[in-house]
């Protein structure tokens, strides 16, 4: 059993910023990508941003500049530092793990509960 837990979420004006992070914790010998996602009321669940286990990131599009992803491997735990914060950047924002026990050959993805973020304006 894997599990991901999220903090940092809350309520901030637009322009200000918040930081989340992920803890992975259980059976886990290793974690390659690791990442947030968001989800906004009605809409589909997108990609917000990824890392790599050797630190390779990308973000989307409508991040990039003010969005910071970074994780610490001794830790399994995930961060992402948002900054100039928008009200269109409001969701519940998932984090998730692509972990595999010792032993195993693939690996598994396991999400966290989610955390709301709300920006007002």
């Amino acid at each position: 059993q894997v599990q991901l837990v999220e903090s940092g979420g809350g309520l901030v004006q637009a322009g200000g910023s918040l930081s989340l992070s992920c803890l992975a914790s259980g059976s886990i010998f290793s974690i390659n990508a690791m990442g947030w996602y968001r989800q906004a009321p009605g809409k589909q669940r997108e990609l917000v941003a990824t890392i790599t286990s050797g630190g390779n990131s990308n973000y989307a599009d409508s991040v990039k500049g003010r969005f910071t992803i970074s994780r610490d491997n001794a830790n399994n735990t995930v961060y992402v530092q948002m900054n100039s914060l928008k009200p269109e950047d409001t969701a519940v924002y998932y984090c998730y793990a692509d972990h595999r026990p010792w032993g195993a050959s693939h690996y598994t993805r396991s999400w966290g509960q989610g955390t709301q973020v709300t920006v007002s304006s």
